[in-house]
């Protein structure tokens, strides 16, 4: 009977069904995507098989991985020396098995044998007498063989009756492709604050540890609150002072905009003035719709895809949204798609445009103007400090 004993996890930077990057940027970024997808999804409660170079064995990047899941797999190119025994000890010692790729006649490798819990043989690259003598050689009870790249019924039977006891290759199936889309790195902080502050339970202490993480987004957010914009009686001292005094609708609030600002520290000033004038104008017509979405949110986020550079579905796919305010971001219809229009309309001075959809909703033209000059004016007093 043929039992799946894991799958191997190969990184590819196209849908093209070969690789034409360095092997150590493959290696890292099948560990980053393991880790993104998680092992679970991937291969199903099955063990994964990972490439790993001679740099990711001695910086030990593969620990990140849970032990009784992992197979780390040593390639062909890794020179064995006193660093990698070392680190091969370590992964031993932690409870991860070890398997050798591609292993051949007068391996330069045959000195790692002793940690290896599984040898691969590449059954085109190697002749029958050549794979009949590495089984006697390395062959034992507690090192398991297994015969790769089959890709017909024979080539399969041939392995088996040769001793070999794990198999792999197209005969059984062809390579499954994954993509993932991802934030890039320096952003993600920023996004998971915002992730936290959409939940509907807000976990205050998880919050707390996040923003004292990013130094730039404490900073910011005691400056804010000890400014004339609140009018405080007390100094705000910390980050756990200013929460327990804003409360739980202002701090998601507040910790929006300082998301905003902290992340487009790189960007114009007029992109973060822009967002937050959206946010702010969407909030003051909030009760011509009386919807429960967040309409400062809506307003914000209408922005944070250039901020953050990323693609807003994908932005969106992080996030906890409703279903009405993630439609009107992605131009689909919404309850909320007039005030995003009319946003956008009166931002860039298509009167007329503002007009009509102004009438929609049945506000005057008068109020619109004001509630854009009143957005405007706070998101100026906001970035300045004032």
């Amino acid at each position: 009977m043929q039992n799946v004993f894991g799958y191997e996890l190969l990184f590819r930077n196209g849908l093209e069904d070969y690789f034409h990057a360095d092997p150590e940027f493959a290696s890292r970024s099948t560990l980053d995507s393991s880790l993104l997808f998680g092992l679970n999804t991937l291969c199903d409660g099955r063990r994964a098989f990972l490439n790993c170079t001679r740099e990711v064995l001695l910086k030990d990047l593969v620990t990140l991985l849970p032990a009784n899941q992992t197979v780390v797999e040593i390639l062909e190119t890794v020179e064995p020396g006193d660093r990698v025994i070392a680190a091969c000890k370590r992964l031993k010692e932690a409870g991860y098995l070890i398997a050798l790729d591609d292993f051949a006649p007068n391996d330069p490798r045959s000195t790692l044998c002793d940690f290896a819990d599984i040898l691969k043989i590449d059954f085109r690259a190697t002749k029958p007498e050549e794979r009949a003598g590495l089984m006697r050689r390395f062959g034992t009870a507690k090192r398991r063989m297994l015969a790769e790249k089959l890709e017909t019924p024979q080539e399969f039977r041939q392995a088996r009756d040769m001793g070999f006891v794990l198999f792999q290759g197209y005969f059984f199936r062809r390579p499954e492709v994954m993509m993932a889309r991802e934030v890039p790195a320096s952003k993600l902080h920023y996004l998971r604050l915002l992730e936290m502050v959409c939940r509907a339970e807000l976990d205050l202490r998880e919050l707390e540890r996040a923003i004292k993480q990013e130094a730039s987004i404490c900073y910011r957010l005691l400056r804010y609150l000890n400014s004339p914009l609140f009018g405080f009686s007390l100094e705000i001292k910390s980050i756990r002072h200013a929460m327990a005094i804003l409360g739980e609708r202002e701090l998601r609030r507040w910790i929006r905009l300082v998301v905003t600002v902290g992340a487009a520290e790189q960007k114009c000033s007029e992109l973060v003035l822009t967002g937050l004038a959206r946010a702010r104008f969407c909030e003051l017509l909030s009760a011509r719709l009386r919807s429960d979405s967040d309409l400062f949110l809506m307003g914000l986020l209408s922005i944070m895809d250039a901020i953050l550079e990323v693609r807003m579905d994908v932005l969106l796919e992080q996030l906890p949204v409703d279903k009405e305010t993630k439609a009107a971001l992605l131009g689909q219809a919404s309850r909320l798609r007039p005030l995003y229009q009319l946003m956008l309309a009166q931002e860039s001075g298509e009167w007329g445009q503002s007009c009509e959809l102004a009438e929609h909703m049945k506000i005057s033209d008068e109020e619109v103007a004001e509630k854009w000059w009143q957005a405007m004016q706070w998101a100026q007093n906001v970035t300045s400090g004032g």
